[in-house]
């Protein structure tokens, strides 16, 4: 009985081959577990990097790196941001709000782990960006990046807004401001490598606090951004 009850048994489910590596920054053990767990679902191996992680990560390649937001953390992605291997990888923080993590915008944070980690929700984030990190990027031409993005209504109103997500063609933005779909405005804003852009566009969808804008296809200004964004998406 117990020999057909074990023929009959699904099978052990298999742990997907890694083939990626994310840098885990000088994080607490229960942090680094969580996240190592949560990466090798998809693929992904979880490095733990804590001496050195400065050159580590200018000379070493990784495809992600987590690290938590204090000062100590500008120096490791700014030798990061300049390696010619990992210029253009995918950059986590951990703890702060997002307000917190625009003290640290120009080096592109792509997306912010919130403290206490909890499992579910590191889940959730490393599944919506896991693509980027596997350089899957036909099934995704959204770049994930946190800066500061500076809105300016046609009515002379200016206001600051946090990038969710960018494209070619737009963008998505959080801010507590009131906007409506059809509003015409300017965004401006920079990265790391990318100087500063100000381009007209319209906002296309309101949600919460959260809202998109589509870039207006005849301002030339655009260029330079979608310049970038292939740079970003061939590396």
């Amino acid at each position: 009985m117990s020999k057909t009850l074990a023929s009959h048994a699904a099978p052990a489910p298999r742990a997907k081959k890694a083939t990626a590596r994310a840098a885990l920054v000088d994080l607490p053990e229960a942090s680094r577990t969580i996240l190592m767990d949560c990466f090798r679902q998809f693929g992904i191996e979880g490095v733990a990097v804590s001496a050195n992680a400065a050159e580590r990560l200018h000379k070493e390649k990784f495809e992600a790196c987590v690290i938590r937001l204090n000062p100590a953390a500008q120096a490791v992605m700014e030798s990061a941001r300049k390696s010619p291997s990992n210029s253009r990888m995918v950059i986590y923080g951990v703890g702060g709000n997002a307000h917190e993590a625009m003290h640290y915008s120009k080096f592109g944070i792509n997306a912010v782990f919130h403290e206490p980690l909890e499992r579910t929700a590191a889940l959730k984030l490393v599944r919506s960006t896991r693509m980027l990190v596997m350089h899957e990027f036909r099934r995704y031409v959204r770049i994930p990046v946190m800066t500061e993005v500076a809105v300016m209504p046609g009515d002379g109103h200016r206001f600051t807004a946090t990038s969710i997500e960018l494209s070619s063609g737009g963008m998505s933005l959080k801010s507590g401001e009131e906007v409506s779909p059809g509003m015409n405005l300017e965004v401006s804003f920079a990265l790391l490598t990318l100087p500063r852009v100000t381009v007209r566009a319209a906002v296309s969808w309101r949600k919460n606090k959260s809202f998109g804008v589509r870039f207006d296809a005849s301002d030339d200004r655009r260029h330079p951004l979608k310049a970038w964004i292939d740079a970003f998406l061939e590396s």
